[in-house]
């Protein structure tokens, strides 16, 4: 009796050493001379940089040391040099990294840090085709290689589709792991997958990692994705008209309604808007409502592009940049954005320009 417990002992001795309860980061910096300064930082729910700890190269190495309820995601900043994104989690976290070539950085020690490493040079060898294709682009560009340049434009194609798959892959193969919830959210916020496909994936997340800050933020996103979704009511809003005066959805809803997000600053933006100021004058008399909802920061920015593109429909603006909270409602991520929506305030179409935006309209007001 007295052995079995004397091994039970030593079974529990084993466990505890075996789990480390705070991290140490060992970074071995080759070509930088003692005394450089170097941070690490991570990323507040603002998206602001946060100072977490500093300290400087000594004999080609520094550490840093602490501990870690949750992985979280870190950059060290070496002064004049570069960053190095690491995975801050409880354990051994080892880094070589060299002064001119940063960027390719070996990291290791830890299982969220080994992940990191491998999808790292996963994504490295698709990049690295990308580059070669771009170099050949340019050259058949300049020498207006029209044949060579529609085939580049196929494997260009090909090779995003395996970047895609690669990141689902990535995920499917290893959901215990927090560099997976890292890579959804990616994938998310690309909307190189559908919510519907992100939330198949998800659901095979640990629980363990659904704990993390990325899982958490995309189970946030997707609520928002359900609301927003096609046959949803869209959310109502208001906002300040250039006049001062508060707009609301509700107030201009007609038998279609267009949303649409802009900026004076956003190029594919301008350049769509003749052809919806055109679709505008076609259809405002069968009911065709439209409302910009703009993300400049300045007030004379948007107004003159208002009047220099000649908008006639109604606009609105908060004058914060990505931190709309109109744009935050609509989860809106990248500018133009529209949502289309029916005389119930139904969203039935999404981002739809040019003669897709055509045949919808047409569709619509036929009905």
């Amino acid at each position: 009796m007295k052995k079995i417990g004397l091994l039970f002992f030593m079974v529990l001795v084993a466990v505890s050493c075996g789990k480390k309860d705070g991290y140490t980061i060992t970074v071995k910096l080759d070509g930088v001379e003692d005394g450089k300064q170097v941070f690490m930082k991570k990323v507040d729910e603002n998206n602001q940089p946060v100072d977490v700890d500093s300290t400087e190269v000594k004999n080609g190495e520094f550490t840093f040391a602490g501990k870690a309820d949750i992985p979280e995601i870190h950059y060290i900043i070496v002064d004049q040099v570069g960053n190095i994104p690491v995975i801050v989690e409880n354990g051994d976290i080892e880094i070589e990294a060299y002064k001119d070539s940063i960027n390719f950085s070996k990291m290791g020690g830890t299982p969220s840090n080994d992940d990191f490493y491998a999808f790292i040079n996963g994504t490295r060898s698709i990049g690295e085709k990308i580059n070669a294709l771009r170099e050949q682009m340019m050259k058949a560009s300049q020498e207006k290689d029209t044949v060579t340049i529609a085939t580049l434009q196929d494997t260009y194609a090909d090779i995003m589709d395996e970047a895609k798959e690669y990141e689902v892959q990535f995920v499917t193969d290893n959901p215990d792991s927090y560099i997976s919830a890292i890579v959804l959210e990616k994938i998310l916020q690309s909307k190189s997958q559908s919510p519907e496909k992100v939330k198949e994936l998800f659901s095979t997340l640990t629980e363990e990692v659904k704990k993390t800050k990325p899982a958490q933020r995309i189970t946030t996103q997707l609520e928002q994705a359900s609301k927003l979704s096609i046959g949803a009511v869209a959310p109502d809003f208001s906002g300040p008209t250039p006049e001062g005066e508060t707009l609301t959805l509700k107030d201009i809803k007609g038998k279609v309604t267009i949303i649409d997000f802009w900026a004076a600053w956003c190029k594919p933006c301008r350049a769509e808007n003749p052809h919806v100021v055109s679709l505008y004058n076609k259809y405002k008399d069968q009911g065709l409502s439209i409302i910009g909802v703009s993300l400049d920061r300045k007030k004379e920015d948007w107004e003159k592009a208002i009047e220099e593109d000649q908008l006639p429909w109604h606009h609105i603006s908060n004058l914060k940049f990505w931190q709309d909270p109109i744009a935050q409602l609509y989860n809106i991520k990248a500018i133009p954005a529209t949502f289309i929506l029916d005389e119930e305030g139904k969203i039935v179409a999404k981002n739809l320009r040019g003669e897709d935006l055509d045949a919808k309209l047409a569709e619509l007001f036929e009905m």
